[in-house]
């Protein structure tokens, strides 16, 4: 053992770039940890508390951002809908500084994806103040709509938001290979439709036909364009109920992810209480980073000695 080498050393997570505590840094002790436990950890009571005050303003503000988009609305409860969105703002203003607050590593926080959303929740707020003149209008309405990502703030406090998370970056090379076939069809299909019904219809160029193959083969079918020959008729059909199987694989590819993740018995929630990793089995008795003794999870029996 070297000197510099604590005498109890805990090997790294496994899962550190997963792990808030390992990518943020949690602190030690102090105001900072116990602001930390509020903020991030959702398995206490101060972290559930904080978590439904802050899923019920978010809810909230985007009603609010909703409402002012109406004309009406907008017009007759101008002055309170303005006060409820200041105070959103506000209030979240001081959720992100205290996220930065409490982490050992705020740039690292402040760069990563719920940062990023934490940041869009305030700005353009902020940034509407500092846009002078009414000619521009309606750069103050696109900055009035960046507040919508207030509504992703949502994935962070629900865990079904997660495993869907992971399902798609599961199955992500699958969906991908899905979409390519989807491409090769639509192109395909487009160019026979350009070249059977041709300008004189409206299939005016290839790209013109690949629109009306895509929206053919989702079954969405808007009308503008439609086939005027019976072989183009013919093709419209092939392309209608090919989309019926096409429809169903995406569904069945994320579905039977979900379906594997909870016959693996995945529980976020469930921390090491030596080195704060997550993710173990429900059936685990030890961590899989560090090796101590876990605490039983609440659905299953209790590790035996």
């Amino acid at each position: 053992m070297t000197p510099t080498e604590p005498p109890h050393a805990a090997p790294a997570p496994a899962n550190a770039s997963a792990d808030p505590h390992q990518r943020y840094g949690k602190p030690d002790g102090g105001w900072r940890a116990r602001l930390y436990a509020a903020i991030f950890e959702s398995d206490t009571h101060a972290g559930r508390l904080f978590d439904l005050v802050l899923i019920g303003a978010i809810v909230l503000s985007v009603v609010v951002v909703v409402l002012s988009s109406m004309e009406p609305v907008a017009r007759e409860h101008g002055t309170p809908l303005k006060a409820f969105e200041w105070f959103f703002t506000l209030l979240f203003t001081v959720e992100y500084a205290g996220r930065l607050l409490c982490v050992r590593r705020p740039l690292r926080y402040a760069r990563s994806f719920f940062g990023v959303i934490d940041l869009l929740a305030v700005l353009p707020s902020y940034a509407a103040l500092l846009v002078p003149g009414a000619h521009v209008l309606l750069d103050i309405r696109i900055l009035r709509l960046l507040r919508m990502f207030r509504i992703l703030k949502l994935t962070l406090y629900i865990q079904e938001y997660s495993m869907l998370g992971r399902a798609l970056m599961a199955s992500r090379r699958k969906i991908l290979v899905f979409l390519s076939v989807v491409m090769m069809v639509v192109l395909l299909l487009g160019t026979v439709m350009y070249l059977v019904e041709g300008p004189r219809h409206g299939y005016t160029s290839i790209p013109t036909a690949v629109y009306w193959a895509i929206s053919t083969v989702t079954t969405v079918g808007f009308g503008d364009l439609v086939p005027k020959t019976d072989l183009g008729r013919t093709v419209a059909s092939f392309m209608m109920l090919l989309g019926w199987g096409i429809l169903a694989v995406p569904t069945g590819i994320i579905s039977s992810e979900i379906t594997h993740q909870r016959s693996t018995g995945y529980a976020p929630l469930r921390r090491c209480p030596a080195c704060s990793a997550e993710g173990h089995e429900l059936l685990a008795r030890f961590c899989k980073n560090c090796g101590a003794a876990l605490p039983a999870a609440p659905s299953s029996p209790a590790p035996q000695a």
